[in-house]
Protein backbone atom coordinates (compact mmCIF):
# COMPACT_ATOMS: atom_id res chain seq x y z
CA UNK A 1 0.00 0.00 0.00
CA UNK A 2 1.39 3.35 -0.77
CA UNK A 3 1.65 5.80 1.46
CA UNK A 4 -0.67 8.81 0.93
CA UNK A 5 1.88 11.11 2.38
CA UNK A 6 5.26 10.14 0.98
CA UNK A 7 4.71 7.54 -1.66
CA UNK A 8 6.46 5.16 0.01
CA UNK A 9 5.51 1.54 -0.73
CA UNK A 10 6.16 -0.54 2.02
CA UNK A 11 4.00 0.16 5.58
CA UNK A 12 2.68 -2.04 8.28
CA UNK A 13 -0.44 -2.72 9.98
CA UNK A 14 -0.87 -1.00 13.44
CA UNK A 15 -4.95 -1.95 13.83
CA UNK A 16 -7.53 -4.08 12.31
CA UNK A 17 -10.89 -4.58 12.73
CA UNK A 18 -14.08 -5.32 10.99
CA UNK A 19 -16.30 -2.17 9.99
CA UNK A 20 -20.00 -1.98 11.92
CA UNK A 21 -21.74 -4.01 8.80
CA UNK A 22 -18.97 -7.01 8.65
CA UNK A 23 -18.63 -6.28 5.06
CA UNK A 24 -14.90 -4.80 5.00
CA UNK A 25 -11.89 -4.56 7.28
CA UNK A 26 -10.82 -1.23 8.46
CA UNK A 27 -7.06 -0.89 9.44
CA UNK A 28 -4.72 1.80 10.35
CA UNK A 29 -1.28 1.63 8.69
CA UNK A 30 2.15 3.31 9.47
CA UNK A 31 4.71 4.35 6.46
CA UNK A 32 7.65 2.56 7.12
CA UNK A 33 10.02 5.84 5.65
CA UNK A 34 8.04 8.98 6.62
CA UNK A 35 6.40 7.16 9.71
CA UNK A 36 2.68 8.87 8.98
CA UNK A 37 -0.19 6.82 9.81
CA UNK A 38 -3.43 6.38 7.48
CA UNK A 39 -6.74 3.93 7.41
CA UNK A 40 -6.95 1.74 4.40
CA UNK A 41 -10.57 -0.29 3.90
CA UNK A 42 -10.34 -3.82 2.34
CA UNK A 43 -13.43 -5.81 1.03
CA UNK A 44 -14.61 -8.69 -0.92
CA UNK A 45 -14.65 -7.63 -4.64
CA UNK A 46 -18.00 -8.80 -6.52
CA UNK A 47 -18.31 -8.76 -10.08
CA UNK A 48 -21.73 -7.73 -11.33
CA UNK A 49 -23.81 -10.73 -12.39
CA UNK A 50 -26.05 -10.61 -15.65
CA UNK A 51 -29.24 -12.32 -15.96
CA UNK A 52 -30.43 -13.07 -19.49
CA UNK A 53 -34.02 -13.16 -19.48
CA UNK A 54 -36.35 -15.31 -21.29
CA UNK A 55 -36.47 -12.79 -24.28
CA UNK A 56 -32.98 -12.59 -24.49
CA UNK A 57 -32.50 -9.17 -23.04
CA UNK A 58 -30.18 -8.65 -19.83
CA UNK A 59 -30.27 -6.92 -17.00
CA UNK A 60 -28.27 -7.00 -13.41
CA UNK A 61 -28.75 -9.06 -10.64
CA UNK A 62 -31.54 -7.68 -8.57
CA UNK A 63 -31.12 -9.47 -5.14
CA UNK A 64 -34.56 -7.76 -4.14
CA UNK A 65 -36.34 -9.05 -7.07
CA UNK A 66 -35.71 -12.51 -6.03
CA UNK A 67 -36.73 -11.56 -2.42
CA UNK A 68 -39.89 -9.90 -3.77
CA UNK A 69 -40.27 -13.37 -5.89
CA UNK A 70 -39.95 -15.75 -3.27
CA UNK A 71 -41.95 -13.60 -0.50
CA UNK A 72 -44.89 -13.53 -2.89
CA UNK A 73 -44.78 -17.11 -2.88
CA UNK A 74 -44.15 -17.94 0.69
CA UNK A 75 -47.13 -15.64 1.55
CA UNK A 76 -49.47 -17.17 4.33
CA UNK A 77 -47.15 -19.42 4.90
CA UNK A 78 -44.66 -20.89 8.05
CA UNK A 79 -41.67 -19.56 6.04
CA UNK A 80 -39.80 -16.63 7.98
CA UNK A 81 -37.85 -13.89 6.09
CA UNK A 82 -34.46 -15.62 7.86
CA UNK A 83 -35.40 -18.92 5.76
CA UNK A 84 -35.65 -16.24 2.30
CA UNK A 85 -32.56 -14.74 3.15
CA UNK A 86 -30.66 -17.50 3.33
CA UNK A 87 -32.00 -19.04 0.08
CA UNK A 88 -31.25 -15.49 -2.02
CA UNK A 89 -27.66 -15.73 0.16
CA UNK A 90 -27.45 -19.21 -1.13
CA UNK A 91 -28.15 -18.75 -4.88
CA UNK A 92 -26.41 -15.57 -4.68
CA UNK A 93 -23.04 -17.00 -3.57
CA UNK A 94 -23.23 -19.92 -5.83
CA UNK A 95 -23.50 -17.85 -8.91
CA UNK A 96 -20.76 -15.24 -7.41
CA UNK A 97 -18.51 -18.46 -6.75
CA UNK A 98 -18.84 -19.94 -10.49
CA UNK A 99 -16.54 -18.98 -13.41
CA UNK A 100 -19.78 -17.40 -15.27
CA UNK A 101 -20.54 -13.85 -15.42
CA UNK A 102 -24.15 -14.35 -16.60
CA UNK A 103 -26.86 -16.43 -16.05
CA UNK A 104 -30.16 -17.61 -17.26
CA UNK A 105 -32.92 -16.72 -15.44
CA UNK A 106 -34.08 -20.52 -16.06
CA UNK A 107 -30.87 -21.18 -14.22
CA UNK A 108 -32.02 -18.77 -10.72
CA UNK A 109 -35.60 -19.77 -10.72
CA UNK A 110 -34.34 -23.75 -10.67
CA UNK A 111 -32.05 -23.00 -7.97
CA UNK A 112 -35.60 -21.18 -6.09
CA UNK A 113 -37.68 -24.11 -6.29
CA UNK A 114 -34.62 -26.95 -5.25
CA UNK A 115 -34.58 -24.62 -2.09
CA UNK A 116 -38.29 -24.35 -2.02
CA UNK A 117 -39.04 -27.47 -2.36
CA UNK A 118 -36.97 -28.40 0.61
CA UNK A 119 -38.57 -25.42 2.98
CA UNK A 120 -42.41 -25.65 2.40
CA UNK A 121 -44.87 -27.57 -0.42
CA UNK A 122 -47.36 -25.11 -1.16
CA UNK A 123 -44.34 -22.40 -1.49
CA UNK A 124 -42.75 -24.71 -3.97
CA UNK A 125 -45.87 -25.37 -6.12
CA UNK A 126 -47.39 -21.60 -6.03
CA UNK A 127 -43.24 -20.43 -7.28
CA UNK A 128 -43.41 -23.06 -9.78
CA UNK A 129 -46.83 -21.98 -10.87
CA UNK A 130 -45.69 -18.79 -12.20
CA UNK A 131 -42.20 -19.36 -13.06
CA UNK A 132 -42.93 -22.33 -15.33
CA UNK A 133 -46.52 -20.36 -16.75
CA UNK A 134 -48.72 -23.30 -15.72
CA UNK A 135 -51.68 -22.53 -18.54
CA UNK A 136 -54.61 -25.44 -17.33
CA UNK A 137 -55.28 -27.81 -14.14
CA UNK A 138 -53.25 -30.43 -15.86
CA UNK A 139 -50.00 -29.03 -15.47
CA UNK A 140 -50.52 -27.92 -12.00
CA UNK A 141 -51.65 -31.82 -11.29
CA UNK A 142 -48.35 -32.76 -13.30
CA UNK A 143 -46.20 -30.69 -10.70
CA UNK A 144 -47.96 -31.94 -7.36
CA UNK A 145 -47.75 -35.71 -8.95
CA UNK A 146 -44.41 -35.11 -9.51
CA UNK A 147 -43.61 -33.50 -6.17
CA UNK A 148 -44.83 -36.25 -4.36
CA UNK A 149 -43.28 -39.02 -6.18
CA UNK A 150 -40.09 -37.04 -5.12
CA UNK A 151 -41.24 -37.37 -1.93
CA UNK A 152 -41.37 -40.95 -2.02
Amino acid sequence: MRCPYCGHRDSKVIDSRPTDEGEAIRRRRECTKCEERFTTYEKVETLPIMVIKKDKTRELFDRDKLIRGITRACEKRPVGTEQIDAIVDRIEASMQNSLEREVTSAQIGEKVMENLRDIDEVAYVRFASVYRQFTDATTFIKEVNKLLTDKS
